[in-house]
């Protein structure tokens, strides 16, 4: 699963909502995730459905909620840069 987040680090801005929906999936709901990222369930339906973008206040609440499953990386690479590989996270 994590080489599949790595491989969508060249997803643009639209694609943040397939990396949502993962982190939907992986907390069970909206609301859950909601709960997990502490905002509102309206506040992800709103990503899913209208968004033109992921802020990156609420990319690091998604990284959050999902234990790091979704990353900021992976949300926004245009702030946060490429995912860490082990070597770079380990040195």
């Amino acid at each position: 699963m994590t080489a599949l987040l790595q491989s969508t680090s060249f997803l643009v801005m639209s694609d943040f909502r397939y990396l949502v929906a993962r982190a939907i999936g992986l907390k069970g709901s909206q609301q859950k995730l909601a709960e997990a990222a502490g905002c509102s369930q309206q506040q992800i339906s709103y990503l899913m459905k209208e968004a033109a973008g992921i802020s990156a206040e609420m990319a690091l609440k998604v990284e959050r909620a999902t234990d790091g499953l979704v990353s900021r990386h992976d949300l926004r690479p245009d702030l946060y840069g490429p995912a860490p590989t082990h070597q770079e996270g380990a040195a």
